[in-house]
């Protein structure tokens, strides 16, 4: 009996379980589907695309070496996926489940739609979201008893390999050449991104390697200074199941238990936590799928956002007078991504120095973000707005030169994204607007010409966020 295996966010041959699934039953006609309009209102952005594009062809690749071939068309699933059955005569659909809102729609209707010829497989997550549970029955909105509760589930199973090869069928229905799907941009923006990332399984592997090799050692300090490669790198290729969390969970606790050492003991421990952190997304998304537009906390609804293009530019294109928020939007802009530190400071600006929408910030990073993701990027940018599941306090407003200061202590990174005043001294590098004449003068730096003056004092942006956030408690009180 023929399966065809439908691809989505799993783009990989290594601890498959839907791959897996499929070739036990015989031939496989591996599938990839492009169609936007099944994404709902999270299309995939330009910086994904262009991911997207690479990890296909990457696929191939892995797939040709199985003695098989991946199938491209377009068209919504409901559609596609039957015309498929019918033009192939294979019996069966097996996918990887997927948990944003409109993908989930999907499955339910191709479910509806083909009854037990659809078959899906949880493959993405360490543990099913549905099945953390509070005490009370109730799905979690704090992480950390969501995180104690994973570590008393019973382990997820080992990772599995790749088979050695698959089954092809007798004959092999037709196929679009990666190219027509236009996911590339048609102006070449990528070098960057060419530069920066590997997409794909190989690049995957070889990106956790690396990390189990070195980083994940350092991890607990290292991962908060953005100057240092210091994090695993891994959240595209996990976005796009390019590897399994088994995987790379399995990589670190085993390195874990090889070192028994209690400094790496600790380090490892933290970044299984960020596993953990990643899963909790997921877990909120699939209870509460309107936050992805709407706030987990009611109230925040009525929040006094600014509606100002002109500062809203200034911070997408890093140019708002603040180093280390200009630095992390740069390097958002030339590679599609940025470092974790730096995505907290900047999503804590947009915020609360500039009171726009978290939406606004959420829309700019599904656009630009290689990783984007549609739980992780809500849980962050509802964390930064005080208004999701365990969030960070509203009041609780980073100070961008501070921040600098502690985790970019001899400005690499800010010299590295903003080397307009590179040769300012540490001293001044992350508050050129307090630099005597003299020193700017040094530098080459002309404060509102060669790099802007601050567009919000931060003294001021501070009392006008207190304000607006106890406007939301006054009429919170009020209704309640």
């Amino acid at each position: 009996m023929t399966t065809i295996l439908w691809f989505r966010q799993d783009l990989r041959t290594d601890d498959n379980p839907a791959l897996l699934v499929a070739a036990a039953r015989g031939p496989v006609i591996p599938v990839y589907l492009w169609a936007p309009e099944d994404e709902g209102e999270w299309p995939y952005g330009g910086a994904s695309r262009w991911w997207l594009h690479h990890a296909l062809a990457a696929l191939e690749t892995r797939l040709a070496a199985l003695g098989s071939r991946l199938v491209v068309r377009t068209g919504r699933a409901v559609s596609a996926l039957p015309k498929l059955l019918k033009e192939t005569g294979a019996t069966r659909v097996v996918a990887a489940r997927r948990y944003e809102p409109a993908a989930a729609a999907v499955e339910a209707e191709l479910a509806e739609r083909l009854g037990p010829a659809f078959e899906r497989v949880d493959s993405s997550l360490l543990h099913v979201p549905e099945s953390i549970r509070t005490g009370t029955g109730l799905p979690y909105q704090v992480y950390t008893p969501f995180a104690k509760n994973c570590r008393m589930q019973a382990k997820p199973p080992r990772p599995q390999r790749a088979p050695s090869s698959l089954e092809a069928p007798p004959t092999w229905p037709r196929s679009e050449p990666l190219d027509a799907l236009g996911l590339l941009p048609t102006i070449d923006w990528a070098a960057g991104m060419r530069a920066a990332w590997t997409p794909g399984e190989t690049g995957a592997l070889a990106a956790l390697r690396a990390f189990v090799a070195g980083p994940v050692a350092r991890y607990a300090l290292e991962r908060d200074l953005p100057a240092v490669v210091g994090t695993s790198r891994l959240s595209p290729h996990l976005h796009f199941g390019e590897i399994s969390p088994r995987r790379a969970w399995y990589a670190v606790e085993d390195a874990l238990r090889k070192a028994d050492n209690a400094e790496f003991s600790r380090n490892a421990e933290k970044y299984l936590a960020e596993l953990l952190w990643r899963e909790f997304g997921h877990h909120v998304l699939v209870h509460f799928p309107h936050t992805p537009t709407s706030p987990l906390r009611a109230e925040y609804a009525a929040f006094p956002w600014r509606r100002d293009k002109a500062t809203l530019r200034a911070w997408q294109r890093g140019v708002t007078g603040y180093p280390l928020v200009d630095a992390g939007m740069r390097e958002l802009w030339a590679t599609g991504w940025m470092h974790n530190r730096v995505r907290m400071v900047v999503a804590s600006f947009l915020v609360k120095h500039l009171l726009h929408s978290w939406l606004d910030g959420a829309r700019w990073f599904w656009d630009t973000l290689v990783d984007a993701d549609l739980a992780n990027n809500t849980l962050g940018w509802q964390w930064a707005g005080g208004c999701g599941a365990d969030a960070a306090p509203y009041f609780r407003i980073f100070n961008p030169v501070l921040q600098g200061e502690k985790f970019d202590t001899d400005g690499a990174y800010v010299r590295r994204w903003v080397p307009e005043i590179a040769r300012l001294p540490n001293d001044a590098l992350n508050a050129p607007w307090k630099a005597p004449s003299s020193a700017l003068a040094r530098a080459g730096v002309t404060l509102g010409v060669t790099y802007p003056q601050p567009i919000v004092a931060h003294d001021e942006a501070r009392e006008r966020a207190l304000a607006a956030l106890a406007e939301v408690s006054l009429a919170k009180g009020a209704r309640s």
